[in-house]
C-alpha cells in the first residue's frame, strides 16, 4: 500500500521540517510513504473564502486518482485514539488498499466537492493547530500506528 500525505502550501519552519523528515524516513521502513505539496491557488483582494476553498480543493482533486481511498484531515471529522488509528491503518493494509491519501487543506478548509469525494474524514483533535504543525503531528501518528501494528515499544499504553 502506498500512503500519501497531500497538502496545500510548503512547510517553512526548519524545526518542523526536521521532524517531518525524521518520521517520513521511519515510516518508509514500513510502507511506501510520500508527501505531495501543492502550491496554493493565487489569491487577491477579489477572492472570497469560497473561491479560495474551491481553488485549493480543485488543485488537491487533480492529484487524487479514481481508485484512491481519500481521508480528509478536518476538525469536524471522527476522532480516533492512536490505537484505533493503528487498527484503521491496519484494516487498509489487510484490504489491500492501493493508495491511501490523507489530505490537509488550505487555511479555509475544503470545498463541498472535495468533501463529496472523500471516503472518510478524520480529526486529530478538537484543538486548532497551524497547518504546518499538523503535518508533523500527523506523520508522527502514522509512524506510531505502524509501531503499534508491529508490536514495537514506541507506543506505551
Amino acid at each position: 500500500m502506498k500512503i500519501i500525505l497531500l497538502q496545500i502550501g510548503k512547510t517553512t519552519e526548519n524545526y518542523l521540517l526536521e521532524g517531518i523528515n525524521k518520521y517520513t524516513k521511519r515510516i518508509n521502513h514500513y510502507s511506501n510513504f510520500e508527501i505531495i505539496t501543492i502550491n496554493p491557488g493565487k489569491t487577491n483582494s477579489q477572492n472570497n473564502i469560497q473561491q479560495i476553498k474551491k481553488q485549493d480543493s480543485d488543485l488537491l482533486i487533480s492529484k487524487i486518482e479514481n481508485n484512491d481511498f481519500v481521508v480528509l484531515l478536518d476538525e469536524q471529522g471522527k476522532e480516533l485514539s492512536s490505537v484505533n488509528f493503528a487498527a484503521y491503518l491496519e484494516n487498509h493494509l489487510l484490504k489491500s488498499t492501493k493508495r491511501l491519501v490523507f489530505v490537509i487543506g488550505g487555511a479555509y478548509g475544503f470545498s463541498d466537492e472535495l468533501y463529496k469525494r472523500a471516503d472518510y474524514t478524520l480529526s486529530l483533535s478538537k484543538l486548532t493547530f497551524s497547518h504546518q504543525m499538523v503535518r508533523l503531528f500527523f506523520v508522527e501518528q502514522i509512524y506510531r500506528a505502524f509501531t503499534i501494528i508491529k508490536g514495537e515499544s514506541y507506543h506505551h499504553s
